[in-house]
C-alpha cells in the first residue's frame, strides 16, 4: 500500500486527484497508476485502470487471477467492474468512498473469488483526499 501511496502522491504533484494504484503479483510490482483523467482527458484514467492495463500488458493476459490490486480508496463501480474482468485474486483498498465508491452501489460487482481486505493505512490515504478537496474549497 506503500507503493500506491507514492502513486497517489504523484497525482497529487500533478493537480489530479490523489489516488494511486499497484498491482502486485509474487511479491513483484507488476502495473502501477495513478488518477490521469485531466492530463488525458479521458474520463477512464482512474489509477486502478491504468495499473490494471500495466498489469495485463506485463503478463501478456488480460486475466490477472493470481494477483492483487492495491489501492489507496474504494474503487468505484467503473474500476470494481473492470477488476471483477480481470478476476483478480484480491483487492486491497485503504480509506472507503462513502460517495461513490463500489460497495455503495453495487457491493457484489468483484468476481465471486476476488478476497477483499479494506482499512490498510486507511488514515493516510484518507487525508490525501480530504487535503486535496480542502485546498479545493478555498
Amino acid at each position: 500500500m506503500r507503493q500506491a501511496l507514492a502513486e497517489a502522491q504523484q497525482a497529487l504533484a500533478e493537480g489530479e486527484i490523489p489516488i494511486g494504484a499497484v498491482v502486485v503479483l509474487d511479491n513483484t510490482i507488476i502495473g502501477r497508476g495513478h488518477n490521469q483523467t485531466e492530463r488525458l482527458r479521458d474520463v477512464t484514467a482512474h489509477a486502478e485502470m491504468l495499473a490494471l492495463s500495466a498489469a495485463a500488458n506485463f503478463v501478456g493476459n488480460k486475466y490477472l487471477g493470481a494477483c492483487a490490486l492495491y489501492v489507496t480508496i474504494e474503487p468505484c463501480v467503473m474500476c470494481a467492474g473492470a477488476s471483477a474482468w480481470a478476476q483478480l485474486r484480491q483487492v486491497v483498498y485503504g480509506a472507503e468512498e462513502p460517495k461513490v465508491g463500489y460497495r455503495r452501489h453495487s457491493p457484489s460487482l468483484l468476481h465471486p473469488r476476488t478476497q477483499v481486505r479494506s482499512g490498510v493505512l486507511a488514515v493516510e490515504c484518507a487525508a490525501l483526499m480530504q487535503d486535496f478537496f480542502r485546498g479545493k474549497r478555498r
